[in-house]
């Protein structure tokens, strides 16, 4: 699956070419505090955690009370983990490949 083209464009090209020279965790924290907003990040961080526990069959009650997200998000996200460009699949596969 593709990316979605409405997202496609020279300062987004950008955006990402400068995530993917990011080469350590402290520099991702370094760009990311620059870039956004405290909220926009933890808001990123806690869906990346809804869809974790999605992939293992969490509850949205359970995913609301660890996350603290709302069930739309989670439903979003679910949605995404379904339908979506298949981001999160990739990542979810990586991150548990590292763990092997």
């Amino acid at each position: 699956m593709s990316s979605d083209e409405r997202l496609q464009n020279p300062l987004t090209d950008a955006l990402f070419e400068a995530v993917l020279l990011l080469r350590s965790k402290e520099e991702c924290y370094r760009f990311f505090e620059d870039i956004a907003t405290v909220a926009e990040i933890k808001a990123l961080a806690q869906r990346l955690e809804v869809a974790k526990m999605l992939q293992r069959n969490e509850t949205y009650t359970s995913i609301g009370e660890v996350t603290g997200v709302s069930t739309a998000t989670i439903s979003r996200v679910k949605r995404c983990l379904n339908f979506g460009a298949d981001g999160y699949q990739m990542i979810l596969r990586r991150l548990q490949e590292q763990i092997k």
